[in-house]
């Protein structure tokens, strides 16, 4: 009779056990024995193991007379006393270590240990019969643990490579010991949970050889904006601890999930990250598991492939979706897994609701808003942890005895944290790391704190003064940056509860930035009428296409150098151009799906070219570049021809293997018909032709000839989108980048005026949609109320002014 088969009293294996069970084997054991039972039918595997019940854990306290000295140590106790905080705990775990564990309950946690270890030496060894031992993880399961309106994981210890009798029994016990951590305790004491109503279970699972793969963490919320449709993973090298504890800077992923369960393959972001060491199982010392260095060809290249980072996030909507139905509300994740290097399998190792953002977003009208008012000298970035700006003075901790130092309001200088700071860490006023990535112990505490914070930014304590004034801003997209001195910023607290009727006039936004729009979708809007991919070219690729197609005509030592380093890790050159503009346009369609996203095709200028890393060579030197050879007339010229495939070749992959199918493309400065046509027969021999999978192309009113040849015009495109800054150029005889003119300039010009209101009563006529991208509406609300008097179908606006213009607009659409 195995072990198994028998009756037990203080073991439940995973498949006996659901969430209805937490009151006896705590959140995580509870919850991997729900995915046990419930989704491996799906295909989502989850190790073997066992939990130790809570009545365990009760036996062992009361057997050893210990809740007599928790109650002396405890009650009373001032949690923000952090040397009285630490004296306490230190008694009360060392009573624990000095205990004994109930002979009943060390007998059926090993004859347990020794079932697991039999299953798996029949599924490995199966001519052995003898099996020695297993590779165990003993972690904690606290009773009170993974609710949704609580976040008690990581604060109590794991032990991973657990072998043999003699190291399980020890494991178990440190474990038990853990659940009076200092940051344990301060957690209970601030939320009002009585320390001996907070039972301890044990989670006792089999190991995965992640140790000679990659593990890592997973959300199925976007943890800094709410971003309710994206799944963010993180993956290193080794086990997973790594990556929860901050040690390394990891990979990150970022995909869509409604397009994903339609079967596409939306990877919206790939970051790579340094990936500095991992962590393994240490066969030949005292040790359970050691840290190494990472060696640089691994460093160099992404841990996990597309086809198992797609595999995992399909596993996280299925778990969503369970732990939903579950908790009768939507339930964003929080997911642990595994890659197994023996045998190359995926694992769920964890699941818990994610317990910050999503309870932050109960509060749906209202949108708190940081924006900084001035720009100073960049010291250093990272990533960035919430949206919130920070000014303080820096203190530079480098161990925990240091942490005593740290005053009320200064900013949070270390390498890495631990739980073992989080009582010290209320006392910040933000929080800046060398290592770790936005799933790490530093990111989740200072979300739970409400603290911005900017994690693995590598070199912030050889960087950063003790004492000097900084400034924090995490109000810049997914790119936290650290400033010389206290700049400036605004905090607005936005009511957009009267939002949510919409004018019948589409409000739509002008964005360029892919890394702020998951927090910008937040806002009530009709779409993006305006994506400007120059920025993701120049932010984010660096270098000019053409350069890139053809490398070998790049003749500059150290521009070469250039390029092949921000190209490393891509199967070619003109991929790393596809995939980087593809990944940020992926990232503006898949933020506002299924809302229109209206993106124009470059429109850098030649001397705009120029300054993109192997520009040089590609561009003619022209007198009047504003008016020179842009736009349109670029796509099919032998000059740049291959540099529009490459842009074409993205927008079909963010459309097709993405499918972000509201994504709506514009081509700037078209001067004539023909232009026009050529255009979209380029489009088309690169597989984007207007019409099929129900795509769209605009063209940009921005010369008065779109304007004089409006009927024709409307006969190749789909739309018109004003662009007011450049008509208003053209119809004046005016440079916009005059100061000398800049009086004239204006869009307000009767003559401008009348071009706009003749182009709009043109593409009523011809059933065209008509919309303005240009910058007078989001300057001047009475242009934007000519705009509506006119019919125009959509405005687009800048994001600082979307709020009010819309405000603005439905009260004269209500008149």
């Amino acid at each position: 009779m195995t072990a198994k088969s028998k009756s037990h009293e203080f073991i439940r294996w995973f498949d006996e056990i659901d969430m209805k069970d937490i009151s006896l084997v705590g959140g995580k054991t509870a919850s991997l024995g729900e995915l046990t039972q419930n989704l491996a039918g799906k295909g989502i595997r989850v190790p073997s193991g066992f939990g130790v019940t809570a009545q365990a854990y009760r036996c062992f306290l009361d057997e050893n007379n210990l809740v007599d000295i928790i109650r002396h140590q405890l009650q009373g106790l001032d949690a923000n006393d952090t040397s009285a905080l630490q004296q306490a705990g230190q008694i009360v775990r060392q009573k624990f270590l000095n205990a004994e564990i109930p002979a009943n309950i060390q007998s059926e946690i090993l004859e347990a240990y020794d079932e697991l270890a039999h299953k798996r030496a029949k599924q490995t060894r199966p001519s052995s019969d003898l099996p020695q031992s297993v590779s165990v993880a003993v972690r904690s399961s606290a009773t009170a643990e993974d609710l949704p309106d609580a976040s008690f994981a990581g604060q109590q210890d794991s032990f991973l490579n657990v072998n043999g009798h003699g190291e399980l029994l020890d494991a178990c016990k440190r474990c038990f010991a853990s659940l009076f951590n200092d940051r344990a305790i301060s957690y209970r004491q601030s939320r009002d949970f009585d320390h001996l109503n907070v039972a301890l279970s044990l989670c006792i699972q089999q190991m995965v050889r992640s140790d000679l793969a990659s593990s890592g963490v997973m959300f199925t919320i976007d943890t800094e904006s709410g971003f309710k449709d994206a799944v963010l993973i993180n993956a290193s090298w080794g086990l997973g601890e790594s990556i929860v504890q901050g040690s390394v800077n990891p990979d990150e992923f970022v995909l869509f999930k409604p397009t994903l369960l339609e079967g596409k393959q939306p990877i919206l972001q790939r970051h790579m990250g340094s990936k500095e060491t991992k962590l393994i199982y240490d066969t030949d010392g005292a040790r359970m598991t050691r840290t190494v260095k990472v060696s640089g060809t691994d460093r160099r290249r992404l841990c996990i492939s597309d086809d198992e980072a797609l595999q995992l996030a399909r596993w996280a909507c299925v778990i969503e979706e369970h732990y939903s139905q579950v908790h009768k509300k939507p339930t964003p994740m929080d997911i642990e897994w595994g890659k197994d290097g023996e045998t190359g399998e995926l694992y769920i190792l964890q699941a818990r609701p994610e317990t910050v953002k999503s309870r932050l977003q109960s509060d749906a009208n209202q949108l708190t808003v940081y924006r900084l008012q001035e720009k100073g000298k960049e010291l250093i970035r990272g990533r960035a942890v919430g949206e919130k700006v920070a000014t303080g003075t820096v203190r530079v901790i480098s161990t925990v005895e240091k942490l005593e130092e740290l005053r009320e309001g200064e900013i949070l200088v270390t390498d890495r944290t631990d739980p073992d700071w989080e009582p010290f860490m209320k006392k910040a006023s933000a929080v800046i790391t060398n290592r770790g990535g936005r799933t790490c112990h530093a990111a989740i505490v200072s979300r739970e704190l409400g603290l911005p914070a900017v994690v693995g930014t590598e070199r912030a304590t050889s960087t950063l003064k003790e004492g000097e004034t900084v400034t924090l801003s995490c109000a810049e997209g997914e790119v936290g940056r650290v400033y010389e001195g206290a700049l400036a910023y605004q905090k607005e607290q936005i009511d957009i509860s009267s939002l949510q009727v919409r004018p019948k006039t589409k409000i739509m936004l002008n964005l360029a930035n892919p890394e702020a729009a998951f927090r910008l979708s937040m806002i009530p809007n009709d779409g993006i009428g305006l994506a400007r991919v120059e920025f993701i070219i120049n932010h984010m690729i660096k270098v000019h296409p053409m350069a890139l197609v053809h490398f070998d005509r790049v003749q500059n030592t150290e521009t070469r150098q250039v390029i092949e380093e921000l190209t490393r890790g891509h199967s070619d050159k003109e991929s790393y151009f596809v995939d980087s503009l593809a990944e940020g346009v992926g990232t503006l369609a898949a933020a506002f799906y299924p809302k229109d996203v209206i993106v124009r095709m470059s429109d850098f200028k030649s001397n705009e070219y120029a300054n993109l890393v192997g520009g040089t060579e590609f561009e003619p030197q022209e007198e009047n570049p504003m008016i020179g050879f842009r736009g349109a007339s670029r796509y099919d010229h032998k000059r740049y021809r291959e540099g529009f495939a490459l842009e074409c070749r993205a927008m079909k992959k963010v459309r097709d293997t993405m499918g972000l199918t509201n994504l709506k493309l514009m081509i700037p400065f078209c001067r004539t018909l023909n232009e026009g046509k050529r255009v979209l027969d380029a489009m088309a021999k690169n597989g984007l032709k207007r019409g099929e999978n129900g795509l769209e192309v605009y063209v940009m009113c921005e010369i008065p000839s779109n304007v004089i040849l409006a009927e024709e015009f409307a006969k190749i495109f789909d739309g018109f989108s004003i662009g007011s800054n450049d008509l208003t150029q053209l119809v004046l005889g005016v440079d916009r980048d005059s100061e000398l003119l800049a009086d004239i300039f204006d869009e307000r010009n009767e003559a401008v005026k009348s071009m706009i209101s003749q182009v709009i009563d043109k593409a009523k006529k011809a059933g065209s949609k008509i919309g303005i991208c240009g910058q007078a509406p989001s300057d001047y609300p009475e242009f934007a109320h000519f705009l509506v008097d006119k019919g125009i179908d959509s405005i687009s606006l800048n994001p600082d002014s979307l709020i009010k213009t819309t405000l603005s607009i439905g009260k004269q659409e209500a008149k």
